[in-house]
């Protein structure tokens, strides 16, 4: 799945869109997206300006992405529809920085799939080694229903 396609799943555009390209999905099951990290990204501004160090939080909201569109595609939602919403972060752990020319991996495996509550087990690698790894928990609502609809 390439980035025009990645844009139509998910809302989120630059400088927040944190997903380049899906490599496999095998649904309802496991998905793997690929971020390329570049120094012209604009966190590296002041995280931090002589030593650029990808954020946490920000590895965090690509695995979100990635396993949001393994969560639109096992449940069959209507793309556009449907906002998916964290609801939770469980035994997120950093194993080593990742910085500027690296490629992340990110490996989302579903664990519960489900509208109310999701969870999905992720990891990010880069050069074949784990940088990260969290649990990640994310509901589904109706976008009118945010709008206040």
């Amino acid at each position: 799945m390439d980035i025009n396609k990645i844009r139509e799943y998910l809302p989120h555009r630059y400088p927040f869109l944190l997903v380049d390209r899906i490599l496999e999905i095998e649904v309802p099951k496991r998905i793997v997206g690929l971020k390329n990290v570049t120094v012209n990204e604009p966190q590296f501004l002041g995280h931090f300006p002589k030593l650029p160090i990808f954020p946490g939080v920000l590895i965090l909201e690509a695995m979100a992405q990635v396993g949001g569109i393994l969560l639109i595609e096992s449940l069959g939602l209507e793309i556009g529809k449907y906002a998916i919403l964290y609801a939770g972060v469980d035994k997120a752990r950093f194993k080593r920085p990742i910085v500027p020319g690296d490629t992340m991996i990110i490996e989302m495996e579903s664990i519960v799939l489900k509208k109310r509550l999701s969870k999905m087990k992720g990891i990010v690698k880069v050069d074949g080694k784990v940088a990260a790894e969290a649990v990640i928990m994310a509901s589904v609502v109706e976008t009118q229903k945010l709008r206040g609809g």
